[in-house]
């Protein structure tokens, strides 16, 4: 099938199987002529990217037209519809179209559905940071295509400390490879303390610190991760992730539950080791401040997708969370 369609919000591996599928079909010597990439700005960027595609290529190998950041999924003219409609079933098997876009497609449109049968479609979305047994199988299945062995504890702690950053996977798992060289050997859990930097347990300090309303603290830590470039929405969904743990422990404890595989299991935790330390932290917490947390990091992470100053505004919405768990005087 000529036609593809990548969708997600995990841009670099988007980015990653572009330039696999590009490598694919492209033959190096004729690159430049059979080459395309069109941006959405562009005028009538779609029938441009259907004629490109129904050129023949120059030269050996096929033509690649990727088509960037398209909204087709969520709207399409009738006009132009009809004109995909007549193409995408046509197209040479000379070329190949490859569509992208960050956003998921609307199922309730009839290009959805033309798309669905004309187009093999996949999804690049990034893990949620507390589906830990998830973030676990991506490090083994990306050391496994990059040939680097890593123990089971390497693995987890690997995974705890690039949470759903697969740019940082890919970096550090390069870093590793380049470290071990030649010896054939499984990388430890001292290799990995050695030589990642761990943001995520940085941002567990900046949600200890909220937790026990240690403002000047948790001021500290925000600054820490924004000087080393860790993006706002990232340290939210961190956050989220935490707090959602401790909320379901706290409602599974305070329901009288006492299985401590329920509990992790409801809790989302890969490691139900943690559990012991988990239920420690929730322990002297009120359920009803920690249910007024999840509302205040949503309307965080809302304000900084409508681009709101990350500084400013983190700030100010983690002097509101410590202000819920500061003990009264």
């Amino acid at each position: 099938m000529p036609v593809y369609l990548y969708w997600g919000n995990d841009e670099f591996a988007i980015a990653q199987a572009v330039n696999t599928l590009r490598s694919q079909v492209i033959d190096p010597m004729w690159e430049s002529f059979n080459s395309d990439k069109i941006s959405p700005d562009q005028p009538d960027a779609v029938i441009h990217a259907l004629n490109q595609a129904m050129t023949p290529p120059f030269g050996a190998g096929q033509r690649f037209v990727w088509l960037a950041d398209t909204t087709l999924g969520q709207k399409c003219p009738d006009d132009l519809f009809s004109e995909l409609e007549r193409t995408l079933p046509t197209l040479p098997e000379t070329s190949v179209l490859l569509m992208t876009s960050k956003t998921k497609l609307d199922s309730r449109l009839k290009v959805t559905k033309f798309l669905q049968k004309h187009a093999e479609i996949k999804e690049f979305s990034l893990i949620e940071t507390w589906k830990t047994d998830l973030l676990i199988k991506q490090v083994q299945q990306v050391a496994q295509t990059m040939q680097i062995k890593l123990t089971p504890g390497a693995t987890e702690l690997l995974a705890e400390s690039v949470g759903n950053d697969t740019r940082q996977l890919y970096s550090e798992l390069e870093k590793l490879r380049l470290y071990v060289g030649n010896e054939k050997r499984s990388l430890t859990e001292t290799d990995i303390a050695t030589l990642v930097i761990n943001t995520a347990q940085t941002t567990f300090k900046l949600g200890e610190a909220i937790r026990q309303g240690q403002t000047a603290k948790a001021l500290e830590v925000v600054n820490e991760l924004l000087q080393r470039n860790e993006p706002g929405l990232r340290i939210v969904s961190s956050l989220v992730s935490q707090f959602r743990t401790w909320v379901w422990v706290k409602v599974m404890l305070d329901s009288g539950e006492r299985d401590d595989t329920a509990i992790a299991q409801a809790a989302g935790l890969g490691n139900p080791k943690r559990l012991y330390f988990i239920k420690k932290e929730v322990q002297p917490l009120p359920l009803k401040g920690l249910l007024k947390t999840l509302p205040i990091l949503l309307e965080l992470e809302a304000s900084l997708k409508l681009g709101a100053d990350e500084l400013l505004t983190l700030q100010t919405k983690v002097i509101e969370l410590c202000n819920l768990y500061q003990k009264p005087r």
